[in-house]
This record gives structure tokens, C-alpha cells and sequence, in this order.
């Protein structure tokens, strides 16, 4: 049997994620009509056509489908080849972690101090926001994301998501703010930090509900590291899990209130399930 162009068929994968094909043509550097007869060639191969012509829009045929999805794949593990072997001689290949920007640092240090202490494999960190992360991990530019949020798109998703731990979110802060009577009269009185992470600012709004209470809260903050700088600063109570002040409260600067607020926040480490993972990742996620 005749074997697959694979020339013929990294044209067509262009083309159909491309979605047209002058544009392909121009950022291949082709003509179109050598870009059609490359396709055609493929469409006569496999024996079904590719695509359906609606004037200059291109449509996959169930058959294009098809060949789009083995692709996808193929061209995937190419890429995934490439991903894994480049450092190949040129010693040992780093661990590449992205983390929400959001995420507490002292949880990533907490996460990757297993493989710091191993001293194996040198560490890349890099920070940003859940589609950047996601579209660096799809493009294998990272190993693992670490976050407080599943990845969208549910059973459909191309990640695997693993819940690696809880945090109990509590209120902690300076002991002076801390001095009220009930849970309801500290939510009600005491200056409030609250970050904007989904998990934590949706908790807390169904537990003031339920609580009727109308809280204060003198921030919004976007960003954990100044969740802590602003609590140690005696600016408000810091409504998170612990781990984001553990420094603070080892020494003594920050107190815990003794309530308990019935939330948690779940942390997950993302990765795209790929033939050859990194050596390194498996420890961290056991």
C-alpha cells in the first residue's frame, strides 16, 4: 500500500485550523493554487473529500473531520517530540511551572519543595492568568499549572486536573482587630481584605447571606502577596487560607480568629496528559 504523504497531509491540518485558504497560503509563503493541488492530492489518497467549497469558505467534511482529529494528533506528538528531547545533551531538562497570579506564593513554595530540595532538575516558574497558562501548557512551553480553578470546557477539556490539597479560609489578622465577641460582629465591624479569587470572594458572599450580615470591607485584592502585606500592615483582617500568611503568623505578627467559616479553598495541578512527561512530575504529584 502506497504510503501517506505526511507533506500533503501538515498542508491540510494548516488549512482546516487555519479555517482559510489564501491567509494559509500567504503564511506558507505558497501560491494558492499550489496550496489546492497539495490538499486535492491528499483528498485523492484518502479517497474522500476534505472539504466543502462555500464560495471562499471552507467547511470539513465528516472525512475532514476525521483527518483533522488524527492531525491534530500527529502533528501534536511532533510537537510533544520536539518538547521533550531539545535539551537532549544539553543537561538536565527543566521543570516548567506556571502558577495563577493570584495563587499564594507560599503555597508554590510549599508544592515544589520536594523537587528545590531534590536539586535534579533546575526549576522555571512563571506566573499569569488561567488562558495563558492553559494555552503555554497546550503549546508544551509548561509542565504543570498550579491553581485554584478547574480548566473550562468540563468532560471535553483536553487537561487533566488533580486536586493536590485544601486550605481552610479563616480570618487572620492583627490580634487588636481581631477582639470581638462573634463571627457575625467581626464580619460586621472589623476592616475586611478579601481577594477576588472565585473560590474565596463566592464563599464569603454566601456566608454573609447566611449570616445577614453586611460586611466591611476596606479591599478588594487581586493578588495574594498583597493580601499579606496589607494584613501584616494592620490595614484589615485577611479573609484566605493560612498558608498565604504562615510566615506572618509563625512569628507572631498575625493571629487566626477562632471561627470557623465552613470554607475551603481546593488547589489543582493541571497538566496535559502526554506520552512523555517530564521525569520530574510525578513525585511532585504523588
Amino acid at each position: 500500500m502506497k504510503p501517506l504523504n505526511y507533506h500533503h497531509l501538515y498542508y491540510f491540518y494548516r488549512v482546516a485550523t487555519e479555517g482559510h485558504l489564501g491567509r494559509m497560503a500567504e503564511m506558507l509563503n505558497l501560491s494558492q493554487s499550489a496550496l489546492s493541488i497539495q490538499i486535492r492530492n491528499l483528498e485523492e489518497r484518502l479517497g474522500q473529500p476534505l472539504f466543502d467549497h462555500a464560495g471562499r469558505k471552507l467547511t470539513l467534511t465528516e472525512a475532514g473531520r476525521i483527518a483533522l482529529d488524527h492531525a491534530t494528533r500527529i502533528f501534536g506528538a511532533g510537537d510533544e517530540l520536539l518538547a521533550t528531547l531539545r535539551h537532549t545533551g544539553a543537561g538536565p531538562q527543566p521543570l516548567r511551572v506556571g502558577g495563577l497570579s493570584t495563587l499564594s506564593r507560599n503555597f508554590q513554595l510549599q508544592f515544589l519543595r520536594p523537587a528545590l530540595a531534590l536539586g535534579t532538575y533546575p526549576v522555571v516558574l512563571k506566573s499569569g492568568t488561567m488562558p495563558g497558562l492553559l494555552a503555554d501548557l497546550k503549546a508544551l512551553a509548561l509542565d504543570v499549572v498550579l491553581t485554584t480553578e478547574l480548566p473550562p470546557g468540563g468532560t471535553d477539556s483536553p487537561f487533566a486536573a488533580q486536586r493536590i490539597d485544601d486550605q481552610t479560609i479563616g480570618l487572620h489578622g492583627r490580634p487588636t482587630l481581631l477582639a470581638h465577641d462573634t463571627l457575625q460582629d467581626l464580619l460586621a465591624n472589623a476592616p475586611l481584605i478579601l481577594p477576588t479569587d472565585n473560590v474565596i470572594q463566592t464563599g464569603f458572599e454566601n456566608l454573609i447571606q447566611k449570616l445577614d450580615v453586611q460586611p466591611n470591607i476596606v479591599a478588594h485584592v487581586d493578588d495574594m502577596a498583597m493580601v499579606r502585606l496589607l494584613a501584616r500592615d494592620g490595614a484589615g483582617v485577611a479573609v484566605s487560607p493560612s498558608v498565604v500568611l504562615a510566615n506572618a503568623i509563625g512569628a507572631g505578627l498575625l493571629t487566626t480568629a477562632p471561627y470557623d467559616l465552613g470554607l475551603k479553598e481546593p488547589f489543582y495541578a493541571v497538566t496535559l496528559p502526554r506520552r512523555f512527561p517530564h521525569p520530574g512530575l510525578a513525585a511532585l504529584l504523588s
